[in-house]
């Protein structure tokens, strides 16, 4: 079911913008002169609306450069006033929150690992309340939708309505290309269940490398996301943390040069009526698909009654090894994506499981 909060499209607190939000600068600030040299090389391209530096850096292991501290709200302040860019950091605590608004920033952001506590969501957005700050929060580490929309939810209770979601990945659980899982499907299902949010993507999280940064964003941009947040540093070889991410910020106008910004809709009565016709051939499809889902799992519970009259299990493993094969293999012959062909029979042949289990243990 949809939620419904009070949330301000962004052309009400930035009617200026004429062009997809893009927020970019480095992962942190290290100095003064790198700040503002990054900045006004970002201030040159009209397309690029706020800057991003990461002040206190919640790091993984202990070590690692966490960040220059408050004296970067200072340099953001310096780059606001010399560039009339907006300006944003993460805030990880109520402290930040506290000297983050003191300083006057535009943007505050809540990132990964705080989405993923309530607690600390709690904490910033008691600290907010009554103001009428511009909120980030990026999707918590891992795919749970409602702790991200729980996040909006609390921040709205504290009356805040400049809300963005930050859609950077997850972290994988297996092996891939990128630093972090995209799982497209959770911002689609936040999308559904908050068609008023509006949601941009951190296409430097998800890519973790340079060569992958295009592809994400262009992605992104398809799915219908409202904006970038993208990480620039003046020199990216020098950079103190994620430094295989970032781009420098010619790099960065190069690729929005490339970047084809997608529509949401057209007002083209052709094109209208077309995809009106394909949706609906979709539609039918759907039925279809369903109604023989309904044919196999009447023939599952068949299965399982046979079984139980036996005394035999529920789940035989070596019959699951063959008959995933056949399917994978099967869809291979059928241009379908074996990863899809696998998941989708993996969350068919775990509810037949789950099935004949409930006619075994049923009196």
């Amino acid at each position: 079911m949809a939620t419904e909060l009070d949330i301000r499209p962004i052309k009400e607190w930035l009617p200026e913008l004429n062009n997809p939000l893009l927020i970019a600068g480095p992962c942190s600030l290290e100095t003064e002169e790198q700040a503002m040299d990054t900045a006004r090389q970002l201030a040159k391209d009209p397309r690029v609306f706020g800057y991003r530096g990461g002040v206190w850096k919640p790091r993984t292991r202990p070590g690692s450069f966490e960040g220059i501290g408050s004296i970067g709200l200072e340099w953001l302040k310096m780059v606001k006033q010399e560039t009339g860019l907006r300006v944003g950091t993460e805030v990880a605590n109520a402290q930040h929150t506290e000297e983050a608004l003191k300083a006057g920033l535009d943007i505050l952001w809540i990132g990964a690992r705080s989405t993923a506590s309530p607690f600390v969501v709690q904490e910033i957005a008691d600290v907010l309340k009554g103001t009428d700050a511009t909120v980030m929060v990026k999707n918590p580490v891992n795919p749970d939708v409602q702790l991200w929309m729980g996040a909006f939810e609390r921040l709205s209770r504290s009356g805040i309505k400049n809300m963005v979601g930050i859609h950077r990945g997850f972290t994988p659980f297996r092996e891939t290309k990128y630093r972090n899982y995209p799982n497209w499907k959770t911002f689609i299902e936040l999308r559904r269940l908050m068609p008023n949010l509006p949601v941009i993507c951190d296409p430097s999280h998800i890519a973790g490398k340079r060569e992958y940064l295009f592809e994400v964003a262009q992605k992104a941009f398809d799915m219908g996301m409202d904006g970038l947040m993208v990480e620039s540093h003046r020199d990216p070889s020098c950079a103190l943390s994620d430094a295989g991410q970032q781009l420098t910020p010619a790099d960065l106008f190069k690729m929005l040069d490339k970047l084809v910004i997608r529509n949401v809709s057209v007002d083209n009565k052709q094109f209208e009526n077309q995809l009106e016709v394909l949706r609906n051939r979709i539609d039918s499809l759907d039925t279809e698909l369903l109604e023989i889902l309904s044919s196999r799992m009447n023939i599952v519970r068949e299965i399982g009654q046979y079984k139980k009259e036996n005394n035999v299990t529920a789940l035989q493993i070596s019959r699951w090894t063959e008959l995933m094969n056949k399917r994978v293999a099967t869809g291979e012959k059928m241009e379908l994506d074996p990863v899809f062909v696998k998941i989708l029979f993996q969350l068919i042949h775990e509810d037949s499981v789950r099935m004949q289990t409930e006619i075994m243990d049923a009196e």
